[in-house]
């Protein structure tokens, strides 16, 4: 039974564009042609596209498809293989992305549990020369810039609730 590029596409469950694209690329052999010029595909087109749907599903390239289908001296298993190890290599590397990202997140949930108070703070800002008048613009410019981050601060310090809200109240009228 001949298909049309149509048929072909929705027997494969794909779009016209990829069928026309696969054959442009050399992995469907050019169709025969109608009077009229259509294309005209086989059973064995059918067959072969639903080849290359299974080895595009799993990652393969075009040309290791077409080295697959087109050569009696290439062996499919050694180009699996290869593709296998290749996406254990992708899968290293994204746990490796993966530990990293949680080794930049580990020192924040450690920094947590330190026991920074506010008044090694307020000591610390004294001896860096910052007056009652300076901490009190550094808060009011933390507060406009970055509240949230303000308020995350100023928990690290162990400051009650209650106090912290006062600071954030008059950091926010200063």
């Amino acid at each position: 039974m001949p298909f049309t590029v149509t048929q072909l596409a929705r027997a494969c469950r794909l779009s016209r564009t990829a069928v026309l694209y696969y054959e442009s690329a050399g992995l469907l052999q050019a169709p025969a042609r109608t009077g009229a010029n259509y294309r005209v595909y086989s059973a064995a087109d059918v067959a072969r596209l639903r080849q290359i749907c299974a080895y595009r599903a799993s990652g393969l390239t075009i040309a290791d498809i077409r080295s697959i289908l087109d050569s009696r001296s290439s062996n499919p298993a050694d180009i699996l293989r290869r593709r296998l190890a290749e996406i254990g290599a992708a899968i290293q590397r994204l746990r490796e992305h993966q530990q990293a990202i949680a080794r930049l997140l580990t020192p924040t949930t450690k920094l947590r549990n330190k026991k920074m108070t506010k008044q090694k703070w307020t000591e610390i800002m004294k001896n860096a020369g910052f007056t009652e008048n300076d901490m009190r613009r550094w808060h009011a410019e933390f507060e406009k810039s970055a509240p949230e981050d303000h308020q995350e601060f100023l928990e690290y310090l162990h400051i009650p609730a209650e106090e912290v809200k006062t600071i954030r109240q008059w950091s926010k009228e200063s």
